[in-house]
C-alpha cells in the first residue's frame, strides 16, 4: 500500500493481481480499512472488472480502468 500527495489530495492505493472470492477482496482492503481518514481508497486489480464501491468507501477497480482512465482517481 502507498499513499500519494497530488497538492492537497491524497490518495491509497492497494494492488493485487487478482481477486477470485471474498476472503481475498477482505484481505486486499484489511490494510486500507485500518487507515483512519477520509482521503481515497482504492484496490486497482489485474482483472478486467466493473469499478465497485463497498460501504467503507473503497474502490476496486481493473488495472486497464486506472490507467486509461483520465478520470481513475475521481471515480
Amino acid at each position: 500500500m502507498t499513499g500519494n500527495i497530488t497538492g492537497s489530495r491524497r490518495y491509497y492505493v492497494q494492488s493485487a493481481w487478482h481477486i477470485d472470492n471474498d476472503e481475498k477482496r477482505q484481505q486486499e482492503q484489511a490494510s486500507l480499512v485500518k487507515v483512519n481518514d477520509s482521503f481515497k481508497k482504492m484496490v486497482i486489480v489485474g482483472d478486467d472488472i466493473p469499478v465497485q464501491r463497498n460501504e467503507q468507501g473503497i474502490t476496486t477497480m481493473g488495472l486497464m480502468d486506472f490507467l486509461c482512465d483520465a478520470r481513475s482517481l475521481d471515480l
